[in-house]
């Protein structure tokens, strides 16, 4: 929100109060840490008078984790809070070495935090420095401020009161995150709303926001509010990024890197680290597609139609009208269509597949569930008592109040009947869409509800899941998100139009959430909307095949690739194929995502934050920290994208490149630009059927421009997550040696190469060590 009209002048009817000074600061303890409340009046105090009729500022500085150090801005304390709260698993006293400290004296005070410390300037103008320390020299660095009129309270024409700060930005500093947002990816200049909406994908709206920026000056900002937070990034005041609410109050958080890998560490340290998926879910998903007519011979139809033309397929995806029309959502199978869903579902699971079916959080009037959820209060209501309802999607729908225990649980039986039928994973459509004018059974607050309803939702679901499929065999499929929902993966990017111009869009808004802490994601192959053109189908299937997790899904249209053409069938079955060899290292990525919340997929800025040519780099990706990714864009194949510097080998054709600079070149439809980073050992399976299998049975690892020195580690879990194989590669000279270490039993084979190219070296079983020439 935009407060000022032009540097000086507020806009008309707008009154802003700052702090002026740190009038007294007095130390303490929060949650078993140190902490400083400063008491910034408006005003300069000059004399005992100035005391009288002047409004002050609160300012607390606390460190809920090592490396972070918590604001809280306080205008009146005198409101009766009200949920929700981000639930933030991360935060809490530090012990030892890591827990905050504190110093004051007449010219600063201030609380340090691991290798973050606030400084709060003690003089006749208020400022709060953030400094970082470099860990090895000792030197200090300012990462950013918050000035003169920075933060503060500003009252509106309307009486409504905001709390707003803003932190400096200095030249070349750029920002990311903000949630799933389909514009550009450096958030620079753009005004950014945290407020879920189901926008599709081709506006400023968002189905997934999170009020959580990082940047590329070795810092993040968390802002500690489920509400609406409007951000102004370079654009109000184009030196810094402010962010504000409607309250009394504002809690925000700075998280020091300095890496933006560290960054993320910390961030999801805090909020949750995305959990463990099942080897299964990386595998293709089939869908029935949104409004197409289907039953199970058209179901086992596309099914035979894979395996015939030898597509690996691992999961099949009941959209929508699995239940009958007018009755979403009754979790009933529409007996007219399906009048055997257990034998329906044995049938399919034996065909070696994972089930998946479409659920939603509305209770249609129709819905049984309806009179039900009305009668034990397990619906949202209005003041007056009566259900919330509208027709909006359903008839007459109402929503399930998951504030309510018993309705959560409810919910969450429906949802273990289909469980135990067959059923394996739930895609979570919608929970945008949340009125402001109910009334919540826990007294929470509509405004700070809208955006945290979904993150109840998917809870409740993934809860379900875990119960029943355990910490490693959980999975949904979720639209929504807001802080914290990187816990219940994965999401998918929503409804997109079936162009190229909607292809760069969701890569957009994937390599966004990206940067807020979600570490797996997918998107509609061909687009959701209308029927995509052949060549944007084919091109599709090459990013969806190379994305964490790869789904063909549509709205009117089947998208089985027959229904383009043969083309189409050998360009999703060869790029199929290539992820479920990929999958040692696909897996071996996702420990990343889940020991230390990096993502799967990344923009180049987060894997090369020292190459500053990366910086607004948004239309190519890294897949895991070793492999390029530039997919085609363009009807004619050409595409351009930027290598770092080193020579890179191609993972299709072992052709090589040397990087530090721009290439444009032309593709056939079957080919991208899929690169090798230099100094890359990876390691391919020998199964090209199905994602989960034992990865080290017959693994080869490619050597690929090995360093002469190089000396790396690489960890191969096996794909039920019990337990997990080393290699230790080595290279001295002109040879190459490679240990092993082997979870359980020795595979039958392993082998190397060198570059990509003929094997030189294989390893019968038993043999722990073998030596490589190049």
């Amino acid at each position: 929100m935009k407060f000022t009209d032009g540097y000086w002048g507020m806009r008309p009817g707008v009154q802003a109060l700052h702090p002026a000074q740190a009038y007294d600061v007095q130390a303490g303890t929060e949650s078993g840490d140190a902490s400083l409340t400063v008491y910034a009046p408006t005003r300069r105090i000059r004399h005992r008078g100035d005391t009288l009729n002047r409004p002050m500022a609160t300012i607390r500085l606390f460190s809920p984790a090592p490396g972070v150090v918590g604001v809280r801005l306080t205008h009146h304390a005198g409101g009766r809070e009200r949920p929700p709260h981000f639930a933030l698993p991360g935060a809490g006293a530090a012990d030892g070495k890591d827990r905050a400290s504190i110093r004051v004296d007449d010219d600063v005070a201030e609380l340090t935090s691991g290798s973050l410390t606030a400084r709060v300037h003690r003089g006749d103008t208020w400022r709060l420095d953030f400094v970082a320390t470099d860990r090895a020299t000792g030197q200090e660095r300012v990462l950013t401020s918050s000035g003169p009129k920075s933060m503060g309270f500003m009252t509106m024409p309307d009486g409504g009161h905001h709390v707003v700060e803003r932190l400096d930005l200095n030249p070349g500093d750029a920002v990311y995150g903000l949630g799933e947002r389909f514009g550009p990816l450096v958030k620079n200049g753009q005004v950014v709303d945290i407020w879920n909406n189901d926008g599709g994908t081709a506006t400023e709206q968002a189905y997934k926001n999170v009020p959580f920026y990082l940047t590329n000056a070795g810092y993040g900002v968390f802002v500690n509010h489920p509400g609406l937070v409007s951000f102004e990034v370079a654009s109000e005041i184009v030196a810094g990024t402010q962010f504000s609410v409607q309250d009394q109050e504002l809690e925000y958080y700075v998280i020091h890197g300095p890496s933006p890998k560290e960054i993320l560490t910390r961030y999801t340290a805090l909020t949750g680290r995305p959990a463990r998926v099942p080897a299964w879910s990386y595998g293709l998903w089939l869908s029935t597609s949104f409004t197409t007519d289907y039953d199970e011979a058209t179901v086992t139809s596309f099914v035979e139609g894979m395996a015939e033309r030898d597509i690996p397929l691992s999961v099949f995806h009941f959209d929508c009208f699995w239940m009958r029309e007018f009755n979403w959502c009754d979790f009933e199978w529409d007996p007219r269509t399906f009048p055997d869903p257990p034998g329906m579902l044995k049938r399919l699971k034996g065909r070696g597949l994972n089930i998946c079916v479409w659920i939603n959080p509305y209770i249609a009037q129709r819905s049984p569930l309806f009179a039900e959820g009305k009668a034990r209060g397990y619906l949202v209501r209005r003041p007056d008592g009566s259900v919330w309802q509208w027709d909006m999607w359903q008839a007459g729908m109402a929503l399930v109040d998951f504030t309510n225990p018993r309705a959560r649980e409810w919910f969450a039986g429906h949802l273990r009947r289909l469980l135990q039928m067959g059923v394996d994973a739930f895609k979570t459509d919608f929970g945008e869409r949340v009125p402001t004018d109910v009334v919540w059974h826990d007294d929470a607050d509509p405004q700070r509800m809208h955006n945290y309803y979904t993150h109840l939702y998917n809870e409740t679901v993934f809860d379900v899941l875990r119960e029943h499929k355990g910490d490693d065999g959980s999975v949904v499929f979720a639209r929504s998100a807001t802080a914290g929902g990187q816990q219940f993966p994965v999401h998918w990017g929503g409804d997109c139009d079936s162009t190229f111009a909607s292809m760069a869009e969701s890569l957009r808004g994937g390599l966004s959430l990206a940067m807020s802490g979600f570490g797996f994601w997918s998107h509609d192959i061909g687009g959701f909307e209308n029927i995509p053109d052949p060549v944007v189908f084919k091109r599709w299937c090459a990013f969806g095949l190379l994305s964490s997790h790869s789904r063909l899904h549509g709205s009117g249209s089947y998208r089985v690739p027959w229904e383009f053409d043969d083309e189409a069938v050998d360009i999703l079955r060869t790029f199929t194929k290539l992820k479920m060899r990929l999958m040692p290292y696909l897996s071996a990525a996702a420990r990343e995502a889940y020991g230390d919340g990096v993502p799967v997929m990344r923009p180049m800025a987060l894997e090369f934050p020292e190459d500053r040519a990366t910086t607004h780099l948004e239309l190519q990706y890294m897949l895991g920290d070793r492999l390029l990714v530039a997919p085609v864009m363009s009807a004619s194949g050409e595409v351009s994208y930027y290598l770092p510097s080193g020579t890179w080998t191609s993972l299709l054709d072992g052709g090589t490149f040397d990087g530090g600079r721009w290439l444009t070149e032309t593709h056939s439809i079957g080919s991208l630009p899929l690169l090798v980073r230099p100094d890359t050992v990876l390691p391919l399976g020998a199964v090209d059927a199905r994602p989960d299998y034992d990865y080290a049975d017959g693994l080869t690892l490619h050597l690929y421009q090995l360093a002469d020195g190089h000396d790396s580690t690489l960890t191969i879990p096996d794909a039920e997550g019990a337990g997990h194989s080393t290699f230790h590669v080595a290279r001295r000279g002109s040879s190459v040696i490679v240990r092993a270490v082997f979870a359980g039993r020795f595979p039958a084979a392993w082998s190397a190469t060198v570059a990509g190219t003929d094997l030189v070296a294989e390893a019968p079983a038993g043999t722990t060590e073998l030596t490589v020439t190049v």
